[in-house]
Formats: C-alpha cells, structure tokens, sequence
C-alpha cells in the first residue's frame, strides 16, 4: 500500500518536508484564502493566527499540504495580489512570527505548507516602483519594469493596444509622461523579466522563505512573466480570440522556461523535496506540461478540467489528454474544481438548482479524486458552499467589479468568510458572535456550517472526511498515469485502476435519471444513497460511486 503523509514531520525547516518519496505526485492540497478562513483577533478579516488555529480541522479532514493565498505587505488593491514587501507579512495577517509559528505547527501536525509567490508584478506602493517614479525618465530603476513614451503627437496614447485582464488599457501615463505596463489592475506593474536584477531578487526571495521552512510555491501568473520582444501590438479582435486558443505576446512565451530551470535548481538544494506550482493559463494541457519538463515545475493546475463541463464525453477527453500530457514529462497528472478566482463548483454545475448543483458537486468531487494524481480542495468547498452572488455593490472589493470591461461578474462570491460555528452570522469565523466579517455570509449558512455538519454522517463534510481517508487507504488510489475505460452506456463514466496490492473501479451517472449499471465489486462510497445489488446497482441521477474489486 502506498505510504501517505500522515506521520508528524519533523519541525526543523531543513527537514520539514522529509517523509514519502515524491509526496506531491498524489497529494491533497487545500488552498486556504486567509482573509476569509478564520480571524484570529475579531477585527472581522481572517489572519494567520486565525488559520493556525484550525489546522487541526485540516489535518481531520484529511489533506497532505496547505497551500496558503497571499499574506504579504500589501496595500490590499487586488486582495493581495499586489505586494509591496515579499519579506513581510501585512500586519492585517500577523506578522513574520506568526508565519514561523504556522508553519511549525503545521509541519508538528503532518500538514506541508505552501505559499503564494507573485512573480509577474508587484505593488505601486514596492520600493523599486516608487524609487522608478521618484527619479524620473532614464533612471537605470525604471528598467526593471516596462516604461515606455507613449504614441501620438504628444506620447497621449498607450505604447500598444494590450488590455487589462481585468479591463481597460494594459499600460498608464504618470506625471513626467510616461507609461508603464500592467496587464491587472493599474496598482499592480508588471516587473521587467529581461533585466538581471528582477532575476537575484526572486532567487533571494525564493531562499527567505525556503529557509523560513515552507515546503513550496505556488507560482501566480507564471505564464505571464516574459513578454514579447518588442512589445508588439495585437489588435483587440485578435488579442480577445487569441487568449482562448494560443500564446499572446504578454502570456505563455517560451522565455519563461529557463526562470522555472533556475529556481528548481534552488529548490533541489533543500531537503525534503521542496515543490513549485505554476498557475499557468496555457491554451492546451500540452502546453501547461511544458513547464513541468523534469529539471523545471512539479505540478501546474490543470484548468482545462476545472473549465469543463457536467458532460461525460468531454470530461473523459480532458482527463486522457491530461494524463497523456502529464506522461510524456514524467509529470503528475493535477485536478481541481474550484479556487478564489471563479464561480464555486456546486453553483457552476448546478444550472440554476442549487440542490442539483450540491448533487453534482459532490459526484464531481468523488471522480476527481478517483483520477491518478494530485488533488486541489478550495476553502469551503468540503462544506458545500455555494457562491454567493447577491452581494450588494457597496461591500464588493474584486478591482475586476469597478472595470467597466473587466472579467464576467465579480470575484468576491467566492471568497465569503467561512462558517464554522452557531446560528448568528459571522458563524464562529471570528472570537465574537454577531462580530464584524469582511464580507456577509448568508443567513442560511447557519446550516452549513462545520458545528452543524460534524457527524452527521450525510453531510458534505463527513463525506469529504470519508472520501479522503478511502483514498489514503486504497492501494489503486493516488498517485498513477492511467485509467483503462469500462465499457458504458451515454453520459456514464467508469473507468478501472489496478494495482499488485488491488483494483479499484469509479462509475459515474452524469444523467438526469436513475440508471441500473454493472456492480463491479464492493461499495466503498457514494456521493448519494446506494444500495448495492448482486449483478446491477441503481446509480442515481447525477451521483459517483466507489468499489473495490
């Protein structure tokens, strides 16, 4: 039987990722968001002493490894994603002790820990950037981001026609002139991968939290670090159809490659096998495997799995081309259904039913952990939490939501605070009740939350719970490069893994109607009541389950 990561490791930061060989391949990662996961002092905003409190819940619900959004000084423009000190915690969040302390105790617990690094630009508010203001056209400072003249007769127009992820132009004028690239939010300059001082400058920063005894990175943006000789324009139709289907000249270039060679090379001086993680918007899975070639990153989140959808024919293509992707660079295969940057899952899949979308989130969960390779779990999502998409204008924070063209809806539905505890909003997330949350929590939470899931045996939590410790256990689950098909009726899924210690088989109704399939062994779970019968079993309309052969 496969050995998992459940001893204690060792606290030591040169050993703290000491234990089974290559535990990423097969891990369960829950990416914790720490302003909305617990708060810790009852200022209403999570923080990391609020999150080292309730690591013991991780470690019962049964994941390997934290993966950490980030925690840095930061002026707070996009949640974070801004920083202005990559050596400093945000005193909203605590401070450097408090992630020493976090990390200590997550390791005393068996729990790894990963943090958010944001490579591809920084704050408005970081040193370099106000020095670069500060000094002005020609400062050597300003080569390490992308200042250029603007176009027209009097520099008043952009440099090119790249636009803003979140909307609007890519580029704004300051005061002597002026542009400067940033493909989000103005706030956020993008940093200038050409220039050999933004190279030492993450290396360093690679190495400080390294030796603070973080176990990986999860690279943000790493498609985007490198931008195209020249910074050429595209054409707004061009530059919208390309985003869905190739590289553009802002996103996916192949100079990337050698940032990602460096920095292994610095995580393969550590011991205890240190990872690195590229959120990497790649056109095809073949691409994304790219930056997993065996001397760069260990895993990249497979968002072609995450975007597709409630459908058995293209679910089972995007899982053989992730598998033959992943293969072909000796890569873990990596699944995911939710993050802090889209529509939950229980409410993407639901089609305007919320009890359908529980339904099929629960079904859509027990396949993906079913598959050879590593899992992601978002925050929340082991409760059932749907998105919350009645928030009022006045408490919304995504930048996305004040750009007239920015990205569809807002991100702020899936980065409501937690409920853990009682009747009365903010539900145990802070020390007070009836105490102040950054974001409201509906009122129906009350029956969402951990207090009010916790053994009851039908819950989305303790179905979790249940679902993790069987993949723990069973031999033929975890880490693998393939599944063999079973032959199926439409809109059903079943596919068989083997191993010397066992065989496991996964059978999935993606329909709308009850459907009586072949018993291929033992019950081992459901994501919905099953009885199994001697030949056949009834699965239920949108439901998975798991057998032992």
């Amino acid at each position: 039987m496969t050995q998992h990561a459940t001893d204690a490791l060792p606290t030591d930061a040169s050993s703290a990722a000491s234990g089974r060989r290559e535990w990423w391949r097969d891990a369960v990662i829950y990416q914790v968001y720490p302003r909305s996961f617990a708060d810790g002092n009852g200022d209403g905003m999570g923080d990391l002493p609020g999150v080292r409190a309730r690591l013991p819940y991780l470690k019962e619900l049964g994941v390997d490894a934290v993966w950490l959004s980030p925690f840095y000084a930061s002026p707070q423009a996009d949640a974070g994603y801004d920083v202005a000190d990559y050596r400093a915690v945000d005193p909203m969040f605590g401070n450097l002790t408090d992630a020493d302390d976090l990390v200590r105790d997550a390791h005393g617990l068996g729990l790894r820990v990963i943090v958010d690094l944001v490579p591809n630009h920084c704050s408005d508010q970081h040193e370099w950037f106000k020095q670069a203001l500060r000094e002005g056209p020609g400062s050597p400072i300003r080569e390490r981001f992308h200042f250029r003249p603007g176009k027209g007769e009097n520099g008043e127009l952009p440099p090119n026609d790249w636009e803003s992820i979140f909307g609007g132009p890519a580029w704004t004028r300051v005061e002597d002139g002026e542009w400067y690239l940033h493909l989000f939010a103005p706030e956020q300059p993008d940093f200038n991968w050409d220039h050999p001082a933004v190279h030492d400058e993450f290396r360093s920063i690679l190495r400080f939290w390294l030796d603070l005894g973080i176990d990986g990175f999860r690279i943000d943006v790493a498609h985007g670090l490198v931008k195209a000789a020249g910074l050429p324009d595209i054409g707004h139709d061009e530059q919208v159809k390309l985003l869905g289907t190739e590289a553009v000249p802002y996103f996916d270039q192949d100079g990337v490659h050698e940032i990602y060679r460096s920095w292994r090379r610095i995580l393969d001086e550590y011991t205890g096998e240190r990872i690195a993680v590229a959120e990497a918007w790649t056109p095809t899975v073949e691409r994304s495997a790219l930056y997993l070639r065996p001397d760069e990153l260990h895993q990249a989140f497979n968002f072609s799995y995450l975007t597709t959808g409630w459908n058995s024919a293209d679910l089972r293509e995007v899982i053989d081309r992730s598998l033959g992707a992943m293969n072909a660079v000796h890569a873990p295969a990596t699944w995911v259904l939710s993050n802090h940057d889209v529509v939950r899952h229980s409410t993407r899949l639901a089609e305007g039913d919320e009890a359908r979308g529980l339904r099929r989130a629960r079904a859509a969960t027990l396949l993906m952990l079913a598959l050879p390779g590593s899992a992601y779990l978002y925050q929340g999502e082991e409760l059932g939490l749907p998105e919350v998409v009645d928030l009022p204008d006045e408490v919304r924070q995504d930048p996305a939501f004040f750009r007239s063209a920015g990205q569809d809806g807002t991100r702020d539905g899936c980065r409501v605070p937690l409920p853990w505890s009682g009747e009365v909003a903010p539900f145990g997330f802070g020390p007070v009740e009836g105490g102040p949350s950054w974001l409201p929590q509906p009122a129906s939470w009350k029956n969402l939350t951990v207090e009010a899931q916790e053994g009851d045996p039908t819950s989305t939590l303790e179905f979790y719970r249940s679902a993790l410790a069987v993949r723990r256990e069973h031999p033929a689950l975890g880490a693998g490069r393939q599944v063999t098909w079973l032959p199926t009726s439409d809109g059903v899924l079943a596919f068989r893994r083997d191993t010397a210690e066992g065989s496991f088989v996964c059978t999935v109704n993606l329909t709308a109607a009850p459907l009586p399939l072949p018993t291929p062994g033992t019950l081992l779970l459901a994501s919905a009541n099953v009885e199994p019968g001697t030949e056949t079993t009834e699965l239920p309309a949108d439901s998975t389950v798991w057998w032992a052969v």
